[in-house]
């Protein structure tokens, strides 16, 4: 459950930061009040816990893999 959260978090970092490269807009910052608001904060930093936590994914898969075979 928690490889899945951690996707989604950075499913929704990866679309922000395609709207920020393509359009210039941040729809985390503009949904909560700019960059320097709490909740914005907390939503980046969430983010970039979940792709440090998803770092662990590209191990995992094979250790699964050696043990199935």
């Amino acid at each position: 459950m928690l490889d899945r959260i951690a996707l989604l978090l950075l499913i929704i970092g990866g679309i922000n930061w395609g709207l920020i490269g393509i359009f210039q807009f941040d729809l985390v910052a503009f949904i909560f009040g700019g960059q320097a608001a709490i909740i914005s904060r907390i939503i980046y930093v969430l983010v970039g816990i979940s792709a440090i936590w998803c770092i662990s994914l590209f191990f995992r898969e094979q250790e699964l893999l050696e043990a199935q075979a």
